[in-house]
């Protein structure tokens, strides 16, 4: 059993900003797969299903950004999946915008719902981080991230979320370093 965690904050203003890639890489899961209709359970959106014959849930943390951890604490404790079976998706500006590194555990580098998830369940997970780029202007990190994608990136992002996809049994099989460059060379 696997869990997929994307990363956003659940305000509707919030649902194309740079920091809410990590939901619309869970509905792409929850879409192609025709996972479960999403509900609201542990402090999320929850939805269950198959990604080939692993069975996996998905969540959307409803705990914004800053407190992702206690949702994921509640949902491996009650369906007792190990740490190591959790993958978690999320924006990361210290990687090339449209771009991917896959990971196992490490540090946060300042991303706050990757600390608060490390502060509740321990560093022992997996992590997509996809590339959102860093600002271009001289503006603080913290509005970049809570900013819209502008609508020139909007196909890159497209086009990563369905890179992702068609690579997603390699990430269920743990073969991190085969799926990010399996997903940055399509």
């Amino acid at each position: 059993m696997l869990l997929f965690v994307g990363l956003g904050n659940p305000t509707p203003d919030s649902e194309n900003n740079r920091h809410n890639v990590g939901f619309k890489i869970i509905d792409s899961i929850n879409k192609k797969f025709g996972l479960s209709k999403q509900k609201p359970k542990f402090k999320g959106l929850l939805t269950t299903g198959n990604v080939g014959d692993q069975k996996v849930y998905a969540i959307k943390p409803l705990t914004f950004m800053n407190n992702s951890g206690i949702c994921i604490r509640e949902l491996i404790e009650y369906f007792k999946i190990d740490a190591e079976d959790v993958i978690v998706f999320h924006d990361d500006l210290d990687v090339e915008f449209g771009k991917i590194k896959a990971k196992y555990g490490g540090s946060s580098a300042g991303h706050n719902g990757i600390a608060s998830i490390d502060k509740f369940i321990g560093k022992e997970y997996s992590r997509v981080r996809i590339g959102i780029g860093k600002p271009k202007e001289n503006i603080k990190v913290g509005d970049f991230v809570l900013q819209n994608f502008d609508e020139d990136e909007m196909p890159g992002i497209e086009k990563i979320s369905n890179n992702i996809i068609e690579s997603i049994s390699l990430l269920v099989d743990k073969k991190l370093d085969l799926f990010s460059s399996t997903v940055n060379n399509k």
